[in-house]
């Protein structure tokens, strides 16, 4: 006989479903906040599907003055640390999404778009084909036509343009129905913070609070760092064996994503990336450490990207000054700004430079105690809870 009064249990929902499923076969560990943040997407997407069917019934009801559209559900602003998981969420809920109109892009893209698509109508009005000295409106008008759904990966704002867009640009894009999903390693009042002209840049944050539940997610641990293991961070020597490794490690930074390039504007300059995805970038030492960058390209990639990803560094002699400069740079800046990086190399750290004059040399022993250090649990550790480095 069936006991009437036992509770009901609610049917998971998909993004739950998926992230049980990577518990169980061991892919990750079990964590609550990870949970009940796949519990409020899957409630997002029931809200999508339900409000977009409302729309569709009262459309012509609005229409002939008896009903008004469905008001859009409110999206999810989700921050925290590196390593907790944001991305690798985010990315379940949208390949889940029963949304079709819906578009998943890393934040930075979608800024470079949006310009290139105000300075698209501006030529359009001084060529007679658009009318309307205001972009904003078509621009944002576009932007919801191609998608209901926005997910945005790393949300950030560095740039003083993209400062002084935002606020409008959301607004009429919120008040044309889109619903914004997106990850960020800061809270929205943190956003743009010491910028130029922050004062202009604070309405954006209050329409955004006004549209989005902002949850900070405070995992218990760097799924990324588990999946990779403190041996796997410098791999030596070269061979069929440590390139597969290193693959290994990259699809574990992944974490299911797909890489894709990406560029970084610095002082004016475009520092291109030839892999990036779920917070990582992935370099061959040619692409790094052969081209004239500097600190300000690393500390913008340290900025960035939570790891590196280096391939195949070979062993530096005085003809490769340069590059075992460029190295130490790298080095130091990524142990400054806590960042990981994962190495295959030619030879053990410690045999990496073999020149003898120049500074290089000197410098180069401070290079192989950091990347020795960088290895280390502490380090990691405190990577991962995104504490400061000493200097």
């Amino acid at each position: 006989m069936t006991n009437s009064s036992a509770p009901i249990r609610e049917r998971q929902g998909p993004v739950r479903s998926a992230l049980d499923r990577l518990v169980a076969s061991g892919e990750i560990e079990a964590d609550p906040a990870q949970r009940l943040l796949a519990d409020r997407l899957d409630r997002l997407d029931k809200q999508l599907s339900t409000t977009s069917l409302a729309s569709k019934q009262s459309a012509l009801g609005w229409l002939f003055g008896k009903a008004k559209p469905a008001e859009p559900p409110r999206g999810v602003y989700i921050h925290g640390e590196v390593g907790r998981g944001k991305t690798m969420i985010m990315d379940m809920f949208y390949r889940q999404s029963s949304v079709s109109s819906k578009r998943r892009v890393h934040f930075h893209a979608f800024m470079a778009e949006v310009h290139e698509r105000i300075g698209a109508h501006r030529a359009a009005v001084k060529e007679g084909s658009a009318r309307g000295d205001d972009p904003m409106p078509p621009v944002a008008a576009d932007i919801a036509a191609s998608a209901r759904l926005l997910c945005f990966d790393e949300f950030s704002v560095t740039d003083v343009a993209d400062a002084l867009i935002l606020s409008r640009l959301f607004k009429a894009m919120f008040e044309a129905g889109v619903v914004l999903v997106a990850t960020s390693n800061v809270a929205p009042d943190d956003l743009y913070r010491d910028g130029l002209n922050r004062g202009l840049f604070l309405p954006f944050v209050d329409e955004l609070k006004r549209h989005v539940d902002v949850i900070r997610l405070d995992a218990a641990e760097d799924y990324r760092l588990a999946a990779i293991g403190e041996d796997n961070l410098y791999l030596t020597p070269l061979d069929a064996e440590t390139d597969a490794r290193l693959d290994a490690v990259w699809t574990a930074l992944l974490a299911g994503q797909k890489p894709a390039p990406a560029s970084l504007s610095v002082k004016g300059r475009t520092v291109r990336v030839p892999l990036a995805g779920n917070g990582a970038a992935r370099f061959s030492f040619d692409d790094l450490l052969k081209r004239p960058l500097g600190a300000q390209d690393y500390l913008a990639l340290a900025r960035r990207f939570h790891t590196l990803v280096l391939d195949r560094v070979p062993v530096m002699a005085e003809a490769e000054r340069n590059e075992a400069k460029r190295f130490i740079t790298l080095v130091d800046t990524l142990y400054d700004a806590g960042r990981r990086i994962v190495i295959s190399a030619e030879a053990p750290v410690g045999e990496l430079y073999r020149g003898v004059s120049g500074t290089e040399a000197f410098e180069f022993a401070r290079t192989v105690s950091r990347l020795t250090e960088m290895r280390s649990a502490d380090y990691l550790a405190a990577a991962s809870a995104g504490e400061d480095r000493p200097a």
